[in-house]
């Protein structure tokens, strides 16, 4: 049967069809930056200025997009990345992205912040690959234990997110009215009512469950209604975390350990150095410390820094195939996408998920094909010219 499009033929209409359906205050809180937002503008512009150098008269006929991450065999070089919000924009919608990830052949990363607990989604999605993030709360033993679920729940890989040891500041969402205690103003009651779908669809239905929506993976006593807290600020920040959180988690983690936000390559040798499997080089899509560089930009240099001694995947700004070929073509062994497969959710469940993730699909294999490459392994840097040069990256 042919896949429905939503109306979505790239990622650009899915993220406008995801701010028609959701309330205001919602949408913005997804997808926004922090402060000015120039790290958000800068992420597409560093991805724009990139440019493909394709090769022509190759036999692309028979192409392929596996790769192999961690020893295990994937049907395409991306993986979603945590997103706290997806069980607002959707009910029970870690679940949904989590079956859409399984039907794409990729791994879901639970956020910590979620509204479903880690064991039912393990259950709800059986067939998939788990990744869990967190953040080190200031009670250092409630974050262990929340390690210890995940691990018992099945999670092959855990996501310790550094790059947020104060909550940003995302004045848009305290202007929208997402404040503690919820500010009922006619602007938000109005645009809530104005968005029938995602009220009856999503939170009527929740208080009809299992009650008002909650951070369910937090300890009984941090579960706090999703009302009663600002957007962004709900998770217990922790400005003492340091390297020796990673070292411990290295010893009370047996799986993969990767640790997300790197923005620097002597913090990507760091994370080495203390047993970490993986960095994701990344600004938080722009949502955390503004003005910073683009973690394409910075993809090079950290890939020269830790010399193979560990994976080194990518996010923030992609929002096309050929954005995800670009950090192939640098060097990258997989990357993160957020804000895609969250819009895509937000539409429609699972199936707009899977929507999301074949959009890139489509898109990866299109570029693959024009560039002369029939798998990932045959992407290198001869493909790409960086704005700074007028030739390829130097091997």
């Amino acid at each position: 049967m042919k896949e429905e499009t939503y109306g979505a033929w790239n990622i650009y209409d899915m993220t406008e069809l995801a701010r028609r359906r959701l309330p205001k205050g919602l949408f913005e809180f997804m997808h926004r930056g922090n402060d000015d937002e120039i790290a958000v503008r800068d992420n597409r512009l560093a991805l724009d200025a990139i440019k493909l150098r394709p090769r022509v008269l190759r036999d692309v006929s028979k192409r392929n997009q596996e790769i192999t991450l961690f020893g295990k065999k994937q049907k395409m070089p991306v993986i979603v990345a945590p997103t706290g919000s997806v069980g607002l924009a959707w009910y029970e919608g870690e679940i949904a992205l989590a079956r859409a990830a399984a039907a794409a052949g990729v791994p879901y990363t639970m956020a910590s912040s979620s509204m479903t607990a880690i064991e039912k989604v393990a259950a709800a999605a059986p067939g998939g690959t788990l990744w869990f993030q967190f953040y080190m709360w200031p009670d250092r033993s409630l974050s262990h234990q929340l390690v210890a679920r995940a691990r018992d729940a099945g999670a092959e890989a855990l996501i310790f997110t550094v790059d947020t040891p104060v909550a940003p500041g995302r004045e848009y969402n305290l202007r929208n009215g997402f404040t503690i205690p919820f500010r009922f103003t006619r602007r938000n009651v109005l645009d809530v009512l104005g968005h029938p779908r995602w009220l009856f669809g999503v939170l009527v239905r929740y208080l009809l469950t299992t009650g008002a929506p909650r951070y369910m993976n937090f300890p009984p006593h941090m579960q706090t209604r999703v009302g009663a807290l600002p957007m962004g600020r709900s998770v217990q920040s922790n400005a003492s975390i340091n390297w020796d959180d990673v070292r411990e988690l290295r010893k009370l983690w047996p799986r993969k350990l990767i640790v997300k936000g790197i923005q620097h390559p002597q913090d990507a040798v760091m994370a080495a150095d203390c047993g970490a499997d993986a960095v994701v080089i990344s600004n938080h899509g722009g949502r955390v410390l503004d003005s910073t560089t683009a973690p394409i930009l910075i993809l090079p240099e950290v890939l020269e820094a830790v010399n193979k001694r560990l994976t080194v995947i990518v996010d923030s700004g992609f929002r096309r195939g050929s954005d995800v070929v670009k950090a192939l073509a640098l060097g990258a062994d997989a990357v993160m996408l957020g804000r895609g497969p969250l819009h895509g959710a937000a539409v429609a469940g699972e199936a707009g998920g899977l929507r999301a993730l074949n959009i890139y699909r489509e898109e990866i294999d299109r570029v693959m094909a024009l560039i002369g490459t029939s798998s990932i392994a045959e992407i290198t840097r001869e493909h790409v010219i960086m704005p700074e040069m007028n030739g390829p990256v130097p091997a």
